[in-house]
């Protein structure tokens, strides 16, 4: 459904952005964060959903600083390569690859409101330009490691925010979460019987009526905010 297109940063740096354009003139756009294995075939199919749900959908490839053309899948390998890559990015001066979701969200602008959604780390990355970046309308982080950590929780998002846990998720404690939620009382917080990864039907933790309800909640959310 979609294609890859070159984007550009404001500091000049290319790099790689998957697109999905609905049928129609789009209801908004969706700026789709990938998880720790790439722009992979998964990030593609969550992009394609948001454009058949009416969205211009854009996932850009926030490895590319780091390392070129990235598609993992989910097998031990890839969790360490995925998780070097990661901290790689994180390590990057600032604003490093904020720009580039900059970027992401000024491209998308053209089909009008943009929410951002974003999975596992790209959850993270969502919680980040919720209480940064310019031109965002509402963001959606599903399990978003590590913005349940003190230094996350002292953020201050400046647009609407739902955002999806589970509670048998071991990388991010429930007394986490609650702490979260008692920080941010006008963040939207659902918590779901399933473990990391919840929303990904190539990985063992897909929990498929999780991932129905927070979809639903999702959409509902971005029709709410984006249109």
């Amino acid at each position: 459904m979609g294609q890859f297109i070159e984007l550009r940063a404001k500091d000049g740096f290319a790099f790689p952005a998957y697109v999905a354009e609905p049928v129609g003139t789009p209801k908004g756009a969706v700026v789709v964060v990938q998880e720790i294995f790439g722009v992979n075939s998964h990030i593609r199919s969550v992009a394609d959903g948001y454009a058949a749900d009416g969205y211009l959908a854009v996932a850009p490839a926030t490895f590319h600083r780091v390392k070129q053309d990235v598609e993992m899948g989910y097998t031990e390998e890839d969790m360490k390569a995925g998780f070097a890559l990661k901290m790689a990015v994180e390590a990057l001066p600032a604003p490093g690859v904020m720009q580039d979701l900059q970027a992401a969200v000024d491209y998308a602008a053209k089909a009008g409101r943009v929410g951002i959604g974003g999975y596992c780390w790209g959850g993270l990355l969502t919680w980040r330009p919720a209480t940064s970046l310019t031109g965002l309308a509402a963001a959606v982080p599903y399990y978003g490691g590590g913005m349940t950590t003190p230094e996350e929780v002292a953020r201050q998002p400046k647009v609407p925010v739902l955002a999806h846990f589970g509670n048998k998720d071991h990388w991010i404690p429930v007394e986490s979460v609650q702490a979260f939620e008692k920080a941010h009382p006008e963040v939207v917080v659902h918590m779901y019987a399933a473990d990391h990864g919840f929303n990904c039907d190539q990985r063992g933790s897909y929990k498929a009526e999780a991932a129905s309800v927070a979809r639903e909640r999702t959409l509902a959310f971005f029709q709410k905010h984006l249109g």
